[in-house]
């Protein structure tokens, strides 16, 4: 496969003074001689003003003749080339390119909308031209799929309940899947020598369908560990009240009243509500 080349063409400046001198020649000539066979000069002059070109900052031109690969101009400046080339402008500017929002399934089967953010410039501008038809078009759409394959890949969210114990989902993982896409989007636009300089996810929700019962569901989960959580502190905190209790020997408890008890301080420490006292003036029988 033919590489990129790169070209240094003629200073602009020095054959704007030459064209100049050329058209001040013919001119005066003509009006010296009072003839007009120096007005072929003109022409000539028409022909070389055709070869002038400015490349602007991170801009280039890819020059042809005839259908057949010359080479790039990647330094800003005022030139001049062949008046027969064709010159092609090929932006290296980085560019920004956000997906549109894909309905795809990720790795347990669940709808997601998905979308990406891409940040890429052409670094092979030969490749750029010529291995694909149009590489702005090519960008989009390879960023599409590398998109899809991604979501298939990873799971949306860890599901402990049901023994999905994914160490790396889309929600969680940023770094580790943005990686991933970077990488699979790399190695998709490599040939059209476009280089990736970053790429993540912009957008990530369950489908408009599965929101609403994902969203019960993650929030039922949270309610569960939440309750975890307060269980095993409130089974903690009555253990070392007993325990308090009996090494100080402030009051001798029964199997009966430790029970009592041990349901007294669960119902106040786990309860959603604030607990009514109860004031017991007899035993616990009576």
């Amino acid at each position: 496969m033919k590489e990129e080349k790169i070209i240094s063409p003629a200073n602009g400046y020095l054959m704007l003074l030459i064209l100049i001198a050329l058209l001040a020649t013919s001119i005066t000539l003509t009006i010296l001689n009072d003839h007009p066979k120096y007005l072929i000069l003109l022409p000539i002059g028409f022909l070389i003003s055709l070869g002038f070109i400015m490349v602007q900052p991170n801009n280039s031109r890819v020059l042809l003749l005839f259908g057949k690969y010359i080479g790039t101009i990647k330094t800003n400046g005022f030139y001049w080339v062949n008046p027969f080339y064709s010159k092609k402008k090929i932006s290296l500017r980085a560019s920004n390119f956000d997906s549109e929002r894909l309905k795809v399934n990720d790795k347990l089967g669940n709808p997601i909308m998905i979308s990406a953010i891409l940040v890429w410039k052409v670094n092979n501008t030969y490749k750029a031209a010529f291995d694909v038809d149009n590489y702005e078009n090519f960008v989009r759409v390879q960023t599409d799929a590398a998109v899809r394959k991604l979501a298939s890949m990873y799971p949306y969210d860890n599901f402990a309940d049901e023994g999905h114990t994914e160490d790396i989902t889309l929600r969680s993982s940023v770094n580790e899947v943005s990686e991933t896409l970077e990488k699979e989007i790399h190695e998709r636009l490599a040939i059209a020598g476009i280089e990736v300089l970053e790429a993540r996810i912009g957008y990530l929700a369950y489908a408009q369908e599965i929101a609403n019962a994902m969203l019960k569901r993650q929030q039922a989960t949270a309610i569960v560990s939440a309750r975890h959580k307060i269980v095993e502190g409130a089974v903690s905190m009555v253990e070392m009240a007993l325990e308090e209790l009996s090494k100080k020997d402030i009051v001798d408890l029964d199997d009966e009243r430790k029970a009592a008890m041990v349901s007294n301080l669960m119902v106040i420490l786990c309860g959603d509500k604030d607990a009514s006292p109860v004031l017991n003036t007899g035993t616990l029988n009576h």
